[in-house]
């Protein structure tokens, strides 16, 4: 089974609330080293944390970790963000970030992590993957989850393991505006990494995700009540993510 100890990992949106819980409890987890990327990297008072500029909308930008960190066993496809609009602009934005990016970058990955024991790829989706509230967003993460799948298929048999996580609310400052229960980052962290270290390959992280999940083999009126005009629906879903 795929281990933290001694790994060498790479967060993608570290800055972030969630992003900086994995690069803490990577570590201590017993990770070796933490490439912590952000498009503006932070200072980070630990020799075992390297700070990485990575703009994942930026081709050239995108293609340097995979040279730099060369070492990386680990690779956590962890940023994303919630553009709202329906302008063609920001809709190519969206699908860029939360697709093309997370996509691309493990492709570049591709070829680096297999040639370490027990590697490892985590795409972080969101309830949006499967539950279509965010019009481009969820379109997006919809995408992202089919091609996380596919990249499972591609890489298992040259022993790179991938895990997808699909995760409603979780408190951080992106998701400060929204009303209903909310999951800490800490808490979705742990969830993650124990999964890794068993070898699983998906992460429900809540009960929403759960229930949308299970809804998905029923009739689509049973998702989307309201479009018999329901005034209220059995499930209700309105998450918004930044860059986490």
């Amino acid at each position: 089974m795929p281990s933290l100890n001694g790994a060498v990992v790479l967060v993608t949106g570290a800055n972030g609330g969630i992003g900086t819980e994995f690069v803490h409890q990577a570590l201590a987890r017993g990770a070796a080293k933490v490439y912590a990327t952000a498009r503006t990297p932070k200072a980070w008072d630990d020799h075992r944390i390297v700070p990485l500029t990575l703009d994942i909308n930026n081709p050239v930008s995108r293609a340097a970790p995979a040279l730099t960190a060369r070492d990386a066993t680990v690779l956590i496809n962890n940023a994303g963000m919630f553009i709202g609009g329906d302008s063609m602009a920001q809709i190519r934005e969206t699908v860029e970030t939360n697709f093309f990016g997370p996509v691309l970058l493990a492709k570049a990955f591709a070829p680096v992590l297999p040639s370490h024991p027990e590697s490892v790829i985590v795409d972080m989706h969101s309830v949006a993957s499967w539950y279509a509230f965010g019009g481009a967003y969820s379109a997006a993460k919809a995408a992202l989850w089919s091609a996380t799948n596919s990249l499972r298929l591609e890489l298992a048999p040259k022993g790179t393991h991938v895990v997808a996580v699909h995760v409603g609310y979780v408190d951080t400052a992106m998701a400060a505006h929204a009303t209903g229960p909310k999951m800490q980052p800490d808490d979705l962290v742990r969830l993650t990494f124990n999964a890794v270290e068993a070898g699983d390959y998906e992460v429900i992280a809540d009960e929403l995700t759960a229930a949308v999940k299970a809804a998905l083999s029923g009739p689509v009126l049973s998702l989307y009540p309201e479009l018999l005009g329901s005034a209220s629906a059995d499930i209700q879903v309105n998450v918004k993510e930044g860059d986490r």
